[in-house]
């Protein structure tokens, strides 16, 4: 069971997850963080946010450290080797994923899959050298750690409680003791020898009942991620294997039901250690739309951007000119900001955080991030439907309206409004957009008049987005660097050679870089409403990847993006930041953006490589990836 001592390292955490929800595993086998039923729902295991908010852990009973962890190969199941003075054992994480089957209360916005989950986490433990003596201590503190689980015990191999109207069992083959909030078991296996244990939270699907019931459940759980993962096309690369631990990843961020893909599994680890900066990332983004999209188009998981599409056309239908810039995961609106000043946070950063405020904010970049989305979809399966051009149509009048308002801009500051370039540069996407999906509608008018106000955008972001010395500015009052503006390359506000662009991509590579990597600003330089220092943005030194890539520069490109792959550990996962002094991860984890941008990044790279000229690069990656 987690102590009272240190937490692990934040990219340390191994990641589960089953469509609906996700549970981060710490080196020492506990689950210290998952959330029941869904990824936004209270904690029942919160030892990441506090020691005392319980935790499950499953290993040796010794203080061993583990002397390997992986990924079973194209599966979400976890494995964990230890070495002990006795002998081997070999632990086997997964939430498991079975036949599809309807469990009352769940509703579907699409139709279900022939595989869905079952509500269960699997364990195993096998010994496979000498003896091991394994321990099972199981600590659920319901509600984010405010209130005990109340265990009752029907059979020595089977005990119950109550989660928030949901039946919490966990069975094993272990003689299991109740002390307290504690469920505990020690078992000494031998050569050969292996035990499981399962806990449970669905109303209709019993647990295993035996250990090769248990197997049976990994096993298929394994066979059903590898089956997903071979629908994807990848380039044979010695970098496919980031491509596909990154589109695993995302498939693991997203809510079955609904199709949405959360920004990250987690609430409140610091951006800044011990800081503030400590945000509710358990949502969905619109911004992160057109990244999802092409990231699931370009490598072939067309299915999984029709599920992504038709949540955001949804929601966008349903609300119109009242579209946020979030959601929750089945579409919810209010995500009132709260605080649990209960828990210890994090290696003590406080607040912890629950909901989260910038929901009400006003960002203008969103109708650029939903339009490209949707250009970026219509592109894919050649078409725009009917049902779909009347909600562009409104989104494209939504930019028209707001062009030239201040906002938040991107980071999602919590001082003044401003008119941020990056903001700027979304609304010319809407119009661009706009404009040529009017064109493949051959509606003319529309076209010639949305093509007419992104010309506009355009000239007033160079009248006053530009510095004078031909950089691209971080908002109209300030000549300061900001990140975001890698996006222009990115989006084709200008041709790659331009000179303003070229400028723009090495003035932030040279000057707002931390040991190469990116920051989103200097905090000294920017009044963002908060205190404390953060680390570099991972996804803003991924762009930095694509951005050289585009102007040309795919030396220093390939170099960089080398380098941000050996950050990722043996698990290859990311949180939002890296310490550019340590390369220890920061923020939530995963997270969803840091992998988008990954992928475009790791296929600019690959593109460079079999030299395709940049003009063509978007369409020969997407076909390469597909052919």
């Amino acid at each position: 069971m987690p102590g009272a001592g240190e937490f692990p390292p934040i990219g340390d955490y191994g990641y589960l997850a089953d469509g609906h929800t996700g549970a981060l595993v710490a080196p020492d086998g506990s689950v210290e963080w998952m959330c029941l039923p869904r990824f936004d729902s209270p904690s029942v295991f919160g030892a990441l946010l506090d020691r005392r908010a319980g935790g499950f852990r499953l290993g040796p009973s010794t203080e061993d450290v583990p002397v390997a962890r992986r990924y079973e190969p194209g599966t979400m199941t976890l494995e964990t080797t230890w070495a002990t003075s006795t002998g081997w054992a070999v632990v086997r994480d997964a939430l498991v994923i079975g036949p599809w089957h309807e469990e009352d209360g769940e509703a579907y916005r699409r139709p279900p899959t022939d595989h869905e989950a079952e509500h269960a986490l699997v364990r195993t433990v096998e010994c496979v050298q000498g003896d091991v003596e394994i321990s099972l201590a199981c600590t659920p503190m319901l509600d984010y750690g405010r209130r005990q689980a109340a265990w009752e015990q029907p059979s020595r191999n089977t005990v119950v409680a109550e989660c928030d109207g949901r039946p919490l069992r966990l069975v094993s083959d272990m003689n299991m003791g109740i002390e307290g909030p504690t469920v505990f078991a020690r078992h000494r296996l031998r050569d050969g020898e292996t035990s499981y244990c399962a806990l449970s939270w669905s109303r209709m699907l019993d647990p295993p009942a035996t250990v090769e019931e248990a197997e049976e459940k990994l096993q298929r759980t394994a066979d059903h991620w590898r089956d997903w993962l071979s629908v994807g096309r990848f380039p044979d690369h010695p970098w496919r294997i980031h491509l596909q631990r990154s589109a695993l990843t995302l498939k693991g961020l997203t809510y079955a039901p609904t199709g949405a893909v959360v920004a990250a599994a987690t609430t409140s680890l610091p951006e800044t250690p011990g800081g503030e900066r400590n945000w509710d990332y358990r949502y969905t983004w619109i911004r992160d739309a057109s990244f999802t999209l092409w990231s699931q188009h370009v490598l072939g998981f067309d299915e999984e951007a029709r599920d992504f599409s038709r949540f955001i056309s949804d929601l966008a239908r349903e609300h119109g000119s009242k579209l946020q810039i979030m959601y929750g995961i089945g579409g919810e609106r209010d995500l009132t900001e709260s605080t649990l000043d209960h828990l210890s946070g994090y290696g003590g950063a406080k607040p912890v955080r629950i909901g989260n405020g910038a929901y009400c904010q006003r960002q203008n970049d969103v109708y650029g991030a939903l339009l490209d989305a949707l250009y970026i979809h219509a592109k894919a399966i050649d078409s725009v439907p009917d049902r779909a051009w009347e909600f562009v149509s409104d989104q494209v009048e939504q930019a028209v309206a707001i062009w030239r308002e201040p906002d938040q801009g991107i980071w999602e500051a919590r001082g003044e409004p401003k008119h941020y370039v990056s903001s700027k540069l979304m609304c010319w996407v809407a119009l661009d957009r706009g404009s040529r999906l009017a064109a493949a509608r051959g509606d003319a008018e529309r076209q010639r008049r949305w093509a007419e106000i992104g010309e506009e955008i355009k000239a007033d972001i160079l009248e006053h987005g530009v510095s004078e010395r031909g950089v691209l500015r971080q908002h109209y009052e300030t000549d300061a660097l900001d990140a975001s503006t890698l996006l222009a390359p990115l989006l084709r506000f200008l041709p790659p050679g331009d000179e303003r662009i070229r400028k723009t991509v090495m003035a932030i590579a040279d000057e707002l870089t931390e040991g190469a990597l990116v920051l989103r600003y200097r905090v000294d330089e920017t009044d963002d409403g908060l205190h404390g220092e953060e680390g570099s943005f991972t996804i803003c030194s991924f762009w930095l990847v694509s951005a050289l890539s585009e102007i040309g520069a795919p030396e220093r490109a390939r170099d960089l993006c080398e380098r941000l792959l050996k950050f990722a550990g043996a698990l290859r996962l990311y949180g939002e930041e890296l310490d550019p002094h340590t390369g220890a991860h920061l923020g939530n984890f995963p997270q969803a953006f840091t992998h988008l941008a990954l992928i475009n990044a790791v296929t600019h790279v690959i593109a460079d490589e079999q030299q395709v000229r940049p003009e063509d690069r978007a369409t020969a990656v997407f076909s390469e990836m597909r052919s």
